[in-house]
């Protein structure tokens, strides 16, 4: 009961932010690409947002950089609702934008990528990515839908050859590691598709590692950015917190 009294209150506080700082904020991060401070790692958990090569716009949203897509406010309200009800150690005033060819990607267990319909690495991105995994990353993609199916996928093929995408269902535990979430009847938050969620597991043995989660049809992050400005049904957005709860969860017990 405590936990669902402090989950109903930190959804009324996010829903009750001024309208008009929200149109200002949109505005300005939209094209000014706002940033939230870069975290260094200190030991608390830091949500680190994965950046990669991409046309220079692709005329939606406002353009800008594909794997940019509802950053900075999605990770601000995420990581509060994260600090509020869980007891994983947050960094809350910053996350982190972040290449796979970077060293540093080694520091953070668990990273975001926006958009991978979109994603091409580089051949040194996807090395660091691949190992990155094999030192037990876990990785969620986020925000693609129809045919942008066909690249992530090739892509994901690069980093991890052999690799199969199995569909995953609401018994997996990544689906009660904190929430228990009895379906994945969800939708797209613009197109209405259908949300299907897929992983990859360690030697394609679902006993072993879950290493991938796709919100295919989704994006969590979406109803992330807009849960403090009503535009989306409070049920929808808490059920996507649920979700960024649990794969956070999930990631940093197993």
């Amino acid at each position: 009961m405590r936990r669902r009294r402090t989950w109903l209150v930190t959804a009324a506080l996010l829903l009750g932010a001024a309208s008009l700082a929200f149109a200002q904020g949109r505005g300005r991060e939209r094209r000014g690409m706002e940033q939230f401070p870069n975290a260094e790692y200190d030991g608390r958990f830091v949500f680190a947002r994965i950046s990669y090569s991409e046309p220079e716009s692709f005329g939606f949203r406002g353009g800008g950089a594909p794997w940019s897509h509802d950053y900075p406010r999605a990770e601000r309200n995420f990581l509060k609702i994260l600090d509020e009800l869980s007891t994983v150690r947050v960094r809350t005033d910053a996350s982190t934008i972040i290449s796979t060819d970077n060293p540093e990607f080694f520091r953070f267990p668990v990273a975001y990528m926006a958009e991978p319909g979109f994603w091409r690495p580089s051949e040194a991105e996807v090395n660091g990515l691949r190992a990155w995994f094999a030192k037990g990353g876990f990785l969620i993609f986020d925000d693609f839908t129809g045919n942008h199916w066909f690249n992530f996928e090739s892509q994901v093929q690069r980093v991890l050859p052999g690799a199969r995408l199995l569909p995953l269902d609401a018994s997996h535990p990544i689906f009660d590691s904190f929430y228990r979430i009895a379906t994945l009847d969800q939708s797209h938050p613009l197109n209405g598709a259908q949300s299907l969620y897929y992983g990859v597991f360690e030697d394609n043995d679902p006993t072993k590692r879950l290493m991938v989660i796709a919100n295919y049809n989704n994006d969590i992050a979406e109803y992330w950015e807009f849960a403090d400005a009503g535009f989306f049904p409070i049920a929808l957005s808490n059920e996507s917190f649920k979700l960024g709860i649990n794969y956070i969860v999930y990631a940093l017990s197993r």
